[in-house]
């Protein structure tokens, strides 16, 4: 069951979520805006993040991807929020990617919800948030262009126990902290459904 919790990381969401929002658009874009598109995506939610971890596992600053401690989870998550940021205020603009922006911006609003839990020493699953956004994301992306994938949506609602049962499993999260995650995920993603459909 591990499995699902490294197949799923939360570091992997924006490049699926990007590659769903570009098979599913209603929208054409020349070959050359679709390879600067995952290009930046790239760069900024993968292997920014991937370098700026093993900068702080160097200083000691995290010991682990998996973030398990609170502790170690502030920074990352600051990194996150201010990665997320600059995406949707200079890349994935709502008057050209109106439902991608609206997926990072529900993403930057669960990564500042989280980061405030912490404060309250209570952890949300940064897995549980990943995953459950998505999921929704292509809830919206079905309503949004009228395409029918109850098949996909169903298949990613199960893989939401799966990596739920995985982080159980592995002793990462208490079921209240998968729920914070769930919460956090999902609420931002419904929410700014009426924004974008």
């Amino acid at each position: 069951m591990p499995f699902f919790s490294y197949l799923f990381h939360p570091i992997f969401i924006p490049i699926l979520g990007t590659l769903f929002y570009v098979l599913m658009s209603d929208t054409f874009f020349s070959s050359t805006q679709y390879i600067i598109l995952f290009s930046q995506i790239f760069i900024i939610t993968f292997l920014l993040p991937i370098a700026f971890f093993y900068l702080l596992r160097t200083f000691g600053k995290v010991d682990s991807i998996m973030l398990s401690d609170i502790s170690q989870r502030r920074i990352p998550l600051m990194l996150q929020m201010a990665l997320f940021s600059t995406l949707i205020t200079r890349s994935i603009t709502a008057d050209v990617f109106p439902g991608l922006h609206h997926f990072f911006l529900g993403g930057l609003i669960s990564t500042i919800i989280a980061f405030i839990l912490l404060f309250f020493k209570k952890k949300a699953s940064i897995h549980m948030i990943g995953i459950s956004a998505f999921t929704v994301f292509l809830i919206g992306l079905s309503y949004h262009n009228q395409v029918n994938i109850i098949n996909t949506i169903i298949f990613f609602l199960v893989i939401n126990g799966f990596v739920a049962s995985s982080r159980l499993e592995m002793k990462a999260h208490t079921p209240n902290e998968l729920l914070y995650g769930f919460i956090c995920g999902t609420v931002p993603q419904f929410i700014l459904f009426y924004f974008w459909l």
